[in-house]
Order: C-alpha cells, then sequence, then structure tokens
C-alpha cells in the first residue's frame, strides 16, 4: 500500500456489507489512513509515513491504543463510508482504527430479517468450524462502543457478546482472545437457514440474500454476554510478571487472589535493571526478560488493584512476548542511568 490516504468514495456503502479496504487503516473525517505493524515489543502500529499510531492519535487528541477495546467487525462496519454513516447518524466521534483479521471457524451468514430502513438483509455471525474468512476488528474507545451499541440495537436486536468461539489473529500474527462481538439476539437477526444450513455471505451476493426463503437458526456460538459498558483493562485477560509479583517472590500475595489458572513462563524482548531498591526495572529494548504469564480473574478489578501496587515510575503496557502472546505488563518510567543490568533475570533470591 503506497497511497498515504483514500476518501469514502473509495468504499461506498451499498449495496451491504460495503466495500472495504484490504488493510488495516484508521478513519477520520471522511478519509481512511493504511496502517501497518511496528516492529515493537509494545503492541503498536504506523502510518504509511512511519508515524507511530499512538503519535497520531495524540495529535487528534484521541484515547491511545491501550484505551481501546477490540469488536469484531464482520459485516458493514469495516466499510469506511458505514463508518462516516455512524458519525452522522450516531455520534460516533474521534479516530476509528480498524484492523484486518483472519478469522477462523466463525463465519458472516445472513440474518433472517430484513433492515427496516432500506430493505437489505443484514450480516450476523455464526460459528463454522470448516470458515476461514477475512474481516477486521475495530480498537474502539467506550464511547464509540456506545454509539456501536445504538446502531446494532443492543439488546433488542444484537446483544454484545465475549467470544470464545474460533480465532481471530489481526494481520501482525497477534491473537485476540475474547474479542467482543455483537451476536443475533432478536430472531429477525439469528442466522437464516435454507435446507437446514446458515447462508455465508461470502458465497451470496446481497441482491440475491433479499429473496432467500428459511427459516432462523441457532448461530452456534459460545461466549458470555457482555453486561454494562465494556473497559479496556478487560482486554487481554493476561499480566506478564517479571519481578516481586512473580511465583514465590515477596509480592506473589498480592497477585496470587487475582490468577485464574497456572501461571506459565514467559518472555519479553526488553532489558531488567537492578533499582537498588529491591525491585527491577524494566525498559522495552533489545535481550530478553525472563518471567511468568499470569491468566487473571477479572482483570479490570485485579488490574485496578495492581496499579495502585505499582508506583509512578511504571506504566501499565500491551506488549508482545516472544512467543506472539498479547498481554499487559509494567515499563519503568524513569532513567535508569547507574543501574545494574540483570541480563538472566530478577535473581532468584531477591525474588524470595
Amino acid at each position: 500500500m503506497t497511497r498515504t490516504s483514500l476518501a469514502d468514495a473509495d468504499f461506498p456503502a451499498d449495496p451491504y456489507p460495503g466495500a472495504r479496504p484490504a488493510w488495516s487503516f484508521v478513519h477520520v473525517a471522511g478519509m481512511s489512513y493504511p496502517l501497518a505493524p511496528r516492529r515493537s515489543t509494545r503492541w503498536s502500529w504506523e502510518l504509511t509515513d512511519g508515524t507511530e499510531l499512538n503519535q497520531w492519535l495524540a495529535g487528534h487528541q484521541a484515547p491511545p491504543l491501550d484505551a481501546r477495546i477490540p469488536v469484531l467487525a464482520y459485516g458493514s462496519n469495516a466499510c469506511p463510508a458505514k463508518i462516516s454513516w455512524l458519525r452522522a447518524t450516531y455520534g460516533l466521534t474521534g479516530p476509528v482504527v480498524v484492523l484486518r483479521a483472519r478469522c477462523s471457524g466463525l463465519a458472516a451468514v445472513w440474518a433472517a430479517g430484513l433492515r427496516r430502513r432500506d430493505g437489505q438483509r443484514p450480516a450476523t455471525l455464526a460459528a463454522d468450524p470448516d470458515a476461514v474468512e477475512t474481516h477486521a476488528v475495530w480498537l474502539a474507545t467506550r464511547s464509540q462502543i456506545t454509539a456501536l451499541d445504538a446502531c446494532e440495537g443492543r439488546g433488542e436486536r444484537y446483544r454484545l457478546t465475549r467470544l470464545r468461539s474460533g480465532q481471530v489473529t489481526t494481520e501482525d500474527g497477534t491473537a485476540i482472545d475474547g474479542v467482543l462481538a455483537y451476536t443475533g439476539l432478536a430472531e429477525t437477526r439469528a442466522p437464516l437457514l435454507v435446507d437446514g444450513r446458515p447462508v455465508r455471505c461470502a458465497d451470496v451476493s446481497q441482491a440475491r440474500a433479499v429473496s432467500l426463503a428459511g427459516e432462523p437458526g441457532a448461530d452456534g456460538l459460545a461466549g458470555e454476554t457482555v453486561d454494562g459498558d465494556p473497559h479496556p483493562n478487560e482486554w487481554p485477560d493476561l499480566l506478564f510478571v517479571y519481578g516481586t509479583l512473580q511465583p514465590g517472590a515477596s509480592a506473589w500475595p498480592v497477585a496470587r487472589p487475582w490468577v485464574n489458572g497456572e501461571p506459565r513462563p514467559g518472555t519479553l524482548a526488553g532489558a531488567l535493571y537492578d533499582t537498588g531498591r529491591g525491585y527491577p526495572a524494566l525498559r522495552l529494548a533489545d535481550g530478553r526478560v525472563p518471567g511468568w504469564l499470569l491468566p487473571l480473574r477479572s482483570p479490570a478489578a485485579a488490574l485496578s488493584e495492581l496499579d495502585d501496587y505499582e508506583n509512578s515510575a511504571y506504566e501499565r503496557a500491551r506488549v508482545r512476548l516472544t512467543d506472539g502472546t498479547l498481554c499487559w505488563t509494567y515499563v519503568w518510567r524513569e532513567p535508569v542511568d547507574g543501574m545494574a543490568r540483570l541480563p538472566a533475570g530478577w535473581p532468584a533470591q531477591a525474588a524470595r
């Protein structure tokens, strides 16, 4: 992709589900700006001119990636012209980050009912063990989810679900576990079964779909309905610890009540330093830092407590481990001048 921006006219919304770019993008003011993964331990993307996306978002007074929530877009919400319609109709504000994603075991299928406003047949989501489709993931702000709720008729036509079915992977290879998705709630948004099977949107055009005859059926999806407003801290539900919060270390009792399952060893690209204060400092840099990956119960509540435990010298960030796992960790903000580097990690005797 060499173009730096494209107008909504390049991606019309009709017929449903509209045209979508064959790349990731950020959308604002009727324009889409292509994105590419940035080579960084911190989960990050960049525009075609090399500008880091968080820097670009800050220039638009918009929340960074760490303050956004992944929502699967399998229908018209991946269409730039539709995003502008959401702005005009439902008050959607700010840049919308849309990442191209490979979906396995999930399919966009035609819904049982038609849209009132234009008579077109909308899509809904269904489990399909044989399906491999390309869709998108919004990294949405909380206010953008409010606009999506209004558009999708959350609680009436669709429910907001934390999916446990299928696999969703963005084009940088990051697995988006527990992605949110709007799934059918009303009978009119259940999958349309023709001859007992859902009809994939990829197989049948809108022109043919509107005349299909069948009956509503189950979507076969596993997941939990999300009540209330989702919080960015709920995803991912994994925390990488490398110092006093490690299993058996001095502050392990702070983390242990929030751990849901067995910790597993992991490695993060970075450098660890001895602060001389009884705990280490992590910088995202060359090198490898050993530690433990903790699966969290009630991650928003857990991270709130752990944020209080960590002092202001640290910031929490979404990072990718060397095996590609996306998780949270705490990164040192202050200078490390004069601190001894710890190439083997935080010493066991110091951890105890």
